[in-house]
């Protein structure tokens, strides 16, 4: 495992020199510095409300393809792929969200002679159909949760769910992010939420296909990133454990994961590679699992096939730049690395500081930051694009930032967590910085005894019964 595969051809390594950023904020920023460790030059693309911002003023050029709505901007293919052409870039880094898994948008960027920064577009389509990725992990031996096939109807529904048993989890073929996904107690909440999940589907992705899976009540989520290069080589870097969710999106996530038996640990790492295997995974992706902390078994989830949010944890413990390492897997290098110098120590936990207010069930606050003050100091790491006089806009996600810690073990990272947070300063708009406070220091967090419904549960009634 992690080792040259002697059956597959060298590939021609192909330099990239510049290359197009097809995102913004934070991640744009992200991607925008490793390609100037690498001595790339960075082209990025903004709205009308982005062209003065951080990333923009970093990169080497920036190039503005359209108004603030992103299905005028950084949704518009033809527009992205014009930027690239037009300012004669090589290559181009869709970040994640917007286009990063839109296997069309990455067969374009092929088609016009441009390396895509990214698994294969035949390799973005199948692992973005859960349905399809479902199976290709059931072919490689990799143990599935109880689900259905493609369903139809409401009639098709319940008949599969008096199979499976309730409750039952609907979930989106071609989703992410806990849109077109619904938790279902009976028949009665089945029949009033399954057309209603299609249709939340189709309005997010254009596609309404749908299927049910069992629901696991006391459930972890943990997911393996995973690396693989033009060569056949795949490994590993570790796990993350990603429990600690709001409406099915993350809000703190940590490497590697607490309170799970070694062997599971190593299994779950050993079918992470093995489905970036099935999948001739040439890029960064993620193979995400739930783990059921009752009877101690995993099942895969979906993959990822893009760089995530939450790498930064995993660089932080592995000590592997995972951006770069996409850079020149896409240039054709081949892995610098097998999997026996893959080394995991110490330990990394990321909160995601949004623009957010819990007390008001998270709601999104537009608004101008006025003071923003990061901390900083030992095992710190921000990646942020926001800066005193950001505008948070109503047209894109809230995140303002993400605080990395990392220590030698888990309660040197929390500690220096909550100090970090202690130290952040935020005025202008509501964030999620008590809450994320409030969570981390947590009794039932401290010993890594979080489900992913703790936050409705347990977490979110904690807090708000705190600022009464």
């Amino acid at each position: 495992m992690g080792s040259p595969a002697a059956v597959t051809p060298r590939v021609e390594a192909r330099p990239i020199t510049r290359v197009l950023v097809a995102n913004r904020g934070e991640i744009a920023v992200r991607v925008v510095r490793a390609c100037r460790s690498l001595g790339i030059e960075s082209v990025v693309v903004t709205s009308t409300v982005d062209r003065d911002g951080l990333a923009a003023r970093l990169a080497d050029r920036a190039v503005c393809i359209g108004p603030a709505p992103a299905g005028q901007s950084y949704l518009a293919i033809p527009s992205v792929l014009s930027a690239a052409l037009g300012t004669g870039c090589d290559a181009v880094h869709p970040g994640y969200g917007f286009l990063s898994e839109n296997p069309e948008f990455a067969a374009a960027c092929v088609a016009e002679g441009l390396t895509f920064v990214g698994p294969r577009p035949e390799a973005v389509a199948q692992a973005g159909d859960k349905a399809r990725a479902r199976e290709l992990a059931r072919s490689a031996g990799i143990p599935t949760l109880e689900g259905s096939p493609i369903l139809e109807s409401t009639d098709a529904a319940l008949a599969a769910a008096r199979e499976l048993g309730f409750p039952v989890l609907i979930k989106a073929a071609a989703g992410g992010g806990g849109r077109g996904m619904s938790v279902v107690e009976d028949e009665a909440g089945l029949r009033s939420r399954f057309a209603a999940a299609a249709e939340e589907a189709r309005a997010a992705f254009g596609d309404g296909r749908v299927y049910l899976e069992r629901f696991v009540r006391n459930a972890r989520h943990i997911e393996v990133q995973v690396l693989g290069d033009k060569h056949g080589n795949v490994v590993h870097v570790g796990e993350r454990d990603c429990t600690l969710q709001r409406r099915h999106q993350k809000v703190v996530e940590e490497s590697p994961a607490p309170n799970i038996p070694e062997e599971v640990r190593h299994d779950i790492r050993r079918s992470g590679v093995a489905f970036a295997e099935a999948l001739g995974l040439d890029s960064a992706g993620t193979v995400e699992f739930l783990y059921d902390a009752d009877r101690k078994t995993y099942a895969f989830l979906e993959f990822n096939a893009r760089i995530q949010v939450e790498h930064p944890v995993s660089e932080l413990v592995s000590g592997i730049d995972l951006v770069a390492a996409q850079l020149r897997s896409a240039a054709g290098e081949p892995l610098p690395f097998t999997q026996d110098d893959v080394r995991i120590d110490g330990h990394a936990v990321e909160v995601r500081i949004t623009t957010e207010d819990p007390a008001r069930g998270f709601v999104p606050h537009p608004g101008t930051v006025t003071v923003w003050e990061p901390p900083a100091g030992e095992g710190i790491r921000v990646d942020s694009h926001c800066e005193p006089g950001y505008v948070v806009t109503p047209y894109y996600d809230s995140l303002l930032a993400k605080i990395i810690a990392s220590g030698p073990d888990r309660d040197t990272a929390i500690d220096r967590m909550l100090g970090a947070l202690d130290a952040l300063r935020v005025e202008g708009v509501p964030t999620t910085r008590e809450f994320c406070r409030a969570a981390l220091d947590h009794s039932d967090f401290r010993a890594g005894h979080v489900t992913t419904d703790w936050i409705a549960r347990r977490g979110l009634p904690d807090y708000l019964e705190s600022v009464r």
